[in-house]
Parts: C-alpha cells; structure tokens; sequence
C-alpha cells in the first residue's frame, strides 16, 4: 500500500493510549482513534518499510465493546471522549489491560498489580474546561466549544457535554449567543486578527463555587470611533502591547454587559468570581497576559480528604475532584507511616499530596514551576495549619540539585511528558528508601521506569485509577523501593559445585550504551567500549580496536565517557 491509498480492516490489536493495529499482508497499520473490535476504512498517511500509519475515514462496523446506550450527540466529531460508546465496564477492562501490559514490559519485576480503580462519578465529574472561540467550519457562525477531531481549526459546540456539570452548559451556550449577537469576532490563527480566543470555567464540588475567565486579544471593536483610547501597536516592535481595560474603554464596556449578562443566568452553583485575561501572543495557548478581576475574587476552595485547598484560574489541580480523592488515598497507603520522615513532593501542583502526608510526616518539600500554583500551596499549607510544608518555585531538574535535605520518600507527580532525562539521575542519587510515582500518561511512566529500575529501584506494586471516564486518559500509581546492595544469602557450596559456575557476567554494547545514555545522556560507541574494556583487562579479541588501515590513528575514550562506560561496567557486574 501507498501513502494516499485507502482500505478495510479490523482492529485487532490495540497499544495506549487509543492505537489500534491492523495487520495486512504481514505488515501493521497504526490507526489512532479507534476501538479493538472496530472494523475502518481508513487511508494510508505515513509509510516506513513494513509499518504504515492512517487516519480512520468511517467505522464500517462497531465493536462488540460498544454497547452504551445514548451516548453524546457529539460522538466521532468533538475530540474529547472516545470511549463514550462502551459502557463504564467495558471502559474498565479495556484501561487496566492496556496499564498492566504496559508496566509488565517495562519492567523484570516481579510486582502486585493491585487492578483498577473507579471514578466515584462517571458523568459530569470534571471540573475544570478550556473552551475554544473559532467556528465549525470555514467562515461559519462563532463557535464556543472543543476542537473537532484530527482537526487544529475547526470547533464543535458542545452545549450538552456529559463530562462536565449542566452549569458548565448553560456559561458557555450563553456567552457564544452574547458575542454572536454583537457580532464579535474570535481570534483568527493565521490572520491574528480577531477578539475572542477561549473561556475557562473551573467549578468546586463540594463547595459549588465556579470561576467564570474570558481570554480574550486586546483588539479593538471595528465599530464606532477609537479616538478615546491609546495605540495599541508599538510602533518599534510591531508587538501588541496589554493595557488596563480602563484604557479600553470599548472593551471595558462588552466585558461589563457579559459579566452582567452571567450574573443573570440562572445557576445551581454560586459565581465567585469573573474575570478576564489577556493574551496577545502568537501562540495558539492560554497565556496569562495580565488578569482583571471583573466580579468577585480570583478563585474558588475545594475540600479533600479533610483539607481546605484554594484553586486560582492557572493553578494545576486534579480535573476529578471526586476521584482525586482515590487516587491521592491510595498514594497516602503507598507511601504508608510517614511520622519522623522527609518527603519531597516533586511536580507538586497546588500541594494537594505534600499536605495530606505532611499531617504525620516531618517535613514535606514541594517543588511545582507554577510560580502561581506555589503561591496557592502556600497559603493553602497556612490555611490548613501546616506549618512544616515548604514550597519552592522552580523547575525540578534545576532545583532540586540545589537541595541539601536528604528525602526518606520522593513522590513524584510529573505532567504527561513524564521526569526529565536530566532530573532523573539527580532524583536517583538521592538515594530515596521508596519513590512514589503517579502518572497521568503510563507511557510515559514505563519509559521512565527503565531508567529508575537501572538506578536500583524495584517495582513493588502498581495500580491505575480511572480519572477520566469516556475518554482514553487513566491516572497509573506506581510504588518503588531501594534495592538494599548489601542483602545476600548465605549458601554452602563444595568444591566440586564451583566447577559448574560460572561467575562472570556480560552485557551486550548495545545494553551498555543504552545504560550510559539513559543515565548521563553521552553516546558512546563500540570503540569507546572496547578501548575501556582492553584498559581495565576485561579482554577483546585481538586488535579489536585497532584500525585496518596503516598508520590509522584511533581517537582514545574521552575520560568523560570513560567514567560512564565504567560505571555501566559495574552496574553490569563486569568489574567490581
């Protein structure tokens, strides 16, 4: 088959988080968006040698998996849920089976697979949504709502979305017709032109609050005379520049009619706060430009597990309340008795996990790169009573390095791309008793699980917890313990038993290399190897590293290099 070329088959295998395979011929088209059991037409859109990828044009015939009833209206178009026509059990099954197998090929360890956990709410249980100004298709009516699938442009309106609570529905309907009726535009990608660019609302659970954010370019309205406001174009740069909205009047005037306009509707939760935000950069993202407060506060308070945590618009917090509340109990009984012990909290958010432990432990640091996000976990620790929390603002692989406290417990939470490469040997060298992992993309986790394993941690046991019920996403937590180097068994072996032992222990190069780049990042070759290996005496075969050519000058191992393949060496056993 061809690039461009289109065909049928079933889905047979299926990889996370939503590939499905189809095998043809003796070769395997990988087809994202797509369910095991599902019979596609889909069409080639990348080929190497035997393995091809596709896009999936229709779904010629359903999986038996598929057997909920009413799902959305939106199914197959907006790019959310993919699992909205299996029932929750089906959902289950389907998650656990593709986490385990991922865990139990990233790692020798013999370790307890604890199963899945389930969301205590499978409908409206989210409580935070981005929403999108654009349109659903070219040059169409203002659209408020998700990306369309496979697609960077287009927005679906998703007015009656089952993943989030009705109010959401109702904020986001309202605000579309608001703008539409004035004739607003959004901001156009290509063009840069344009007003509207996203609404975030984020809703407590427990408390009922919600916090309504309009992001928004700080353009002009076409209509009527600018003469009362300043330029907003530097003339320097060409770069638009982010005034107060006094300074806009026009602007100042539409965001006050919309908030009027929110405080009108009728809602089953309470308004804490509007506010609006500007974003002028190119990039097609929410950045915090500078942030008006419009109505209200700045944020709402959720409660967990009997803490009181205050959620700002750009703080992380779990999108799962309720769920949240699982996963963060089964870490707590992963990490186990804390008292006298120092935790660190890496990736630590608003400082929900670093708080729960830090009731009984000694000492708890947090590091989280939202400098807003510390903030909020720093007055939630002072709301809480906490007094022996400690956040710092910064990026893992750069300040932990900086650290002087040795942690008994490191718990790490990092986003969906997993632990830097760099951070990691600075988290290894820590020498942690036991690592908590908890991760949002198990992919990512099993990558990074290789590299903890070769730095003497062992898998223990391992769980996931469904955060995300109807879509492909699940939470997986993971518990590692040091490897004690000094453990051994006592055996008694007679001479004649020696004979049939062998004691030496060989890595392959491409093992050896593999060690030494995942730990200190440095490619080293064949050569490299050799040479280190013919200077500590572990012998090659005769001129090995010596050039065929006469007079050929071979470069020696830089000593850099040198201390790695060493270290590998001993790692492997090869050398004591």
């Amino acid at each position: 088959m061809k690039k461009g070329e289109t065909s049928i088959g079933k889905i047979t295998k299926y990889r996370f988080p939503d590939e499905g395979i189809i095998e043809t011929n003796g070769k395997r088209v990988a087809i994202r968006h797509a369910i095991p059991g599902q019979t596609v037409e889909y069409v080639i859109t990348r080929k190497k040698n035997n393995n091809m990828k596709a896009r999936v044009l229709r779904v010629v015939e359903s999986s038996g998996l598929e057997n909920a009833k009413n799902p959305c209206e939106k199914s197959g178009i907006c790019g959310g849920c993919l699992y909205q026509t299996l029932d929750y059990e089906n959902q289950l099954r389907l998650k656990e089976d593709m986490v385990a197998d991922l865990l139990r090929a990233a790692t020798a360890d013999d370790f307890l697979w604890e199963g899945i956990f389930q969301s205590p709410q499978i409908f409206g249980y989210r409580n935070k949504m981005e929403y999108s100004f654009g349109d659903e298709y070219k040059d169409g009516p203002l659209a408020l709502g998700m990306h369309k699938r496979g697609s960077h442009y287009d927005i679906v309106n998703v007015d009656s979305c089952n993943i989030v609570h009705e109010d959401f529905g109702k904020i986001l309907r309202a605000t579309r017709e608001f703008f539409f009726e004035r004739g607003v535009k959004y901001y156009h990608k290509l063009t840069h032109e344009g007003l509207l660019r996203h609404l975030l609302i984020r809703r407590s659970v427990k408390n009922e609050e919600l916090l309504i954010n309009l992001v928004t370019t700080n353009e002009f309205l076409n209509a009527g005379s600018s003469s009362d406001s300043p330029d907003f174009v530097d003339k320097k740069t060409d770069n638009v520049r982010v005034f107060p909205l006094e300074h806009n009047p026009k602007l100042h005037r539409l965001l006050t009619e919309w908030k009027e306009m929110i405080l009108s509707l009728s809602l089953q939760g309470k308004i804490s706060g509007i506010l609006h935000t500007s974003n002028n950069s190119l990039a097609d993202a929410v950045i915090d430009q500078g942030t008006t407060i419009l109505y209200g506060k700045n944020y709402i308070t959720e409660n967990l597990l009997g803490l009181e945590f205050k959620i700002s618009a750009f703080s992380f917090f779990q999108t799962n309340s309720q769920g949240s509340e699982v996963l963060y109990e089964i870490a707590g009984k992963y990490v186990g008795d804390t008292t006298g012990m120092s935790v660190f909290d890496l990736y630590s958010g608003t400082g929900t996990i670093a708080q729960l432990l830090a009731k009984v432990a000694e000492n708890v640091i947090g590091v989280e790169i939202v400098e807003e996000a510390v903030q909020a976990a720093r007055e939630n620790a002072d709301r809480n009573g906490l007094k022996n929390c400690r956040f710092i603002a910064g990026d893992v692989q750069k300040v932990i390095g900086d650290l002087n406290e040795k942690p008994d417990i490191i718990i790490l939470d990092p986003p969906r791309d997993g632990i830097h490469p760099k951070a990691l040997p600075i988290i290894l060298n820590f020498g942690a008793k036991e690592i908590i992992y908890i991760s949002c993309k198990p992919s990512s986790l099993a990558r990074d699980l290789a590299v903890l394993n070769e730095g003497g941690y062992t898998m223990v046991k391992a769980c996931a917890v469904d955060m995300f019920p109807h879509t492909s996403n699940v939470e997986a937590v993971v518990k590692l313990s040091k490897r004690d180097i000094n453990h051994h068994i006592d055996l008694e072996i007679n001479e004649d038993d020696l004979k049939d032992i062998s004691v030496k222990k060989e890595a392959t190069y491409s093992e050896i290399k593999d060690y030494v780049f995942r730990k200190f990042e440095l490619k080293v070759s064949t050569l490299n190897i050799a040479q280190v290996k013919r200077k500590l005496g572990i012998i090659e075969r005769e001129n090995y590293n010596h050039s065929k050519k006469e007079n050929q000058r071979v470069p020696n191992c830089p000593p850099k290099k040198e201390q790695a393949i060493i270290d590998a060496l001993s790692w492997f056993g090869m050398i004591e």
